[in-house]
């Protein structure tokens, strides 16, 4: 019997409006840069890079635009609570938009907040 492939994450794909300046967004967001030759279509961040990095991001451009709240979202892991608001307020003057202020629930200190399509994502500290 073959034994069974161990799979694993490889890319996070964001269908968008705007590849290039969510994209943008997101390599502000995470200080990774954003790849070469990207176009109106499709741009990536950390495509065929250093594996240690993390996944690859992808920023592919469809006709729909976002109309219900994601299913499935990124979670931002920050050292600790005075690092959740910090990196809160950084998102935010990048285009951000909050959606819950930092609490404290689930064992856990996070906020809430959209990117500028309206994706959500979390920043959480222990």
């Amino acid at each position: 019997m073959v034994a069974p492939m161990s799979l694993q994450l490889a890319n996070i794909v964001f269908d968008c409006d705007q590849p290039p300046a969510l994209a943008e967004f997101w390599s502000q967001v995470l200080s990774r840069p954003v790849d070469p030759d990207g176009s109106e279509y499709f741009v990536s961040i950390g495509a065929g890079g250093d594996a240690d990095a993390g996944p690859a991001w992808f920023f592919a451009k469809v006709p729909e635009p976002k109309t219900a709240k994601n299913r499935c979202h990124v979670d931002l892991h920050a050292p600790d609570r005075d690092a959740v608001q910090t990196e809160v307020d950084r998102l935010l003057a990048l285009g951000a938009t909050l959606i819950r202020a930092p609490k404290e629930e689930f064992g856990a200190y996070w906020a809430t907040l959209q990117d500028p399509e309206g994706n959500e994502l979390c920043i959480g500290a222990p």
